[in-house]
């Protein structure tokens, strides 16, 4: 079976985020699980080859990059559709949540969230009108779908009126290298990043959905409520509509206890989460929350939002849940996660149970289920 792939989003270097390590992480089992097909990646520009994961991947380059709302027209409806035209693949496999609509091939695409539609004001006028007008369209168009979370298959329901049915769900993982670390380890861990002090971290891009801008404000208002010397450390790249972000953290009473690390390595990261007090993860909405279960791997206690995916990824009493439109909610919880350490023990336990659900095979393998049910029966 010749199987198509829109691999756009992986991206040359160490580049690979949310939906970039979804594709990542399925398609690098996908292809050695399934040998006997052929997998053709579809790539929006020069590509890194250690995304050729065996024999059996067939690259193809497919201008423009993609990269803006008119070239993503460009590209899905004039490159890929073309492609798919003179190849006739069995199925077209869309992790990004993005596809075509000018093709018969069986389609299965990979809904992460539709913070677009609760939300629009945090993306751009020609963003917002690139979604609205194509994301119902090809939710319709798709044979299969796939959410990331329950939350979201049934936020696609509700907006679009699809059923359920239709919708199997494959969770995100924590990758096998997030671990605790070693009680001799962390020091060291704690001296580079935050002068030795104890530090609360944060891991995500920085853009309007993460909800920087409230957490900066509770932790500021925990700091001189408490006097604790716990430090903040947020990770991650400056996305979009970062602006106000950076305009809480300049007005901080407590900035120097920020740091801004920008991006760090695979192994930092690790690192990271295994000599952290806590994890503070908050967006006020998420199509599944890696970090989540990237922390409680680690064995670092969780706050994260009591809303949308967030509860469903952290499990029942898996992390400290509050509300993440709440400044003076967020700096309680930050309080409590920083002062008792039962609780910290406690939530650490039950992250260990909770994140065995997750898993990279089975998410590949249940992936798969669903591109033999977009082909037909066997996926012949």
């Amino acid at each position: 079976m010749n199987i198509a792939v829109n691999t756009r989003f992986l991206l040359p270097g160490d580049q690979l985020e949310g939906i970039g390590r979804f594709t990542y992480e399925t398609l690098r089992r996908l292809v050695q699980q399934h040998p006997e097909h052929t997998f053709h990646f579809l790539f929006d520009r020069a590509y890194d080859p250690r995304y050729l994961f065996g024999p059996n991947v067939v690259p193809h380059v497919l201008g423009p990059p993609a990269r803006h709302p008119l070239l993503f027209v460009a590209w899905f409806e004039g490159a890929v559709a073309a492609w798919l035209r003179r190849h006739r693949p069995a199925v077209l496999l869309s992790p990004d949540g993005f596809t075509t609509l000018r093709t018969a091939v069986p389609r299965v695409t990979v809904v992460h969230d539709l913070a677009f539609e609760h939300f629009p004001q945090d993306v751009s006028w020609l963003v917002r009108r690139y979604y609205h007008f194509f994301f119902p369209r090809f939710v319709r168009a798709s044979r299969r779908l796939v959410a990331v979370s329950e939350a979201t298959r049934q936020d696609v329901v509700q907006t679009y009126g699809i059923d359920p049915q239709r919708i199997d769900i494959v969770y995100n993982a924590a990758d096998a290298h997030f671990r605790p670390l070693p009680a001799a380890a962390q020091p060291a861990v704690r001296q580079q990043f935050s002068g030795g002090r104890p530090y609360i971290l944060f891991v995500g891009a920085l853009q309007p959905r993460k909800n920087l801008v409230n957490l900066l404000r509770a932790f500021d208002q925990f700091k001189t409520q408490t006097g604790s010397d716990t430090q903040l450390l947020i990770v991650g790249r400056k996305a979009w509509k970062a602006g106000p972000i950076f305009d809480v953290y300049q007005q901080m009473q407590h900035q120097p206890a920020v740091h801004l690390t920008g991006r760090v390595s695979d192994q930092e990261l690790v690192q990271l989460y295994g000599a952290a007090r806590a994890c503070a993860y908050v967006p006020y909405f998420e199509g599944f929350g890696i970090p989540i279960v990237e922390a409680q791997q680690s064995g670092c206690p969780v706050l994260t939002s009591d809303r949308s995916s967030m509860p469903e990824v952290a499990g029942p009493g898996g992390a400290l849940l509050a509300d993440p439109f709440s400044v003076d909610e967020l700096a309680a919880a930050l309080a409590r996660l920083d002062a008792d350490e039962p609780l910290r023990a406690q939530l650490i336990r039950q992250g260990f149970a909770n994140v065995r659900r997750f898993s990279w095979e089975e998410s590949a393998r249940r992936l798969w289920a669903s591109i033999e049910a977009a082909v037909g029966e066997g996926g012949k």
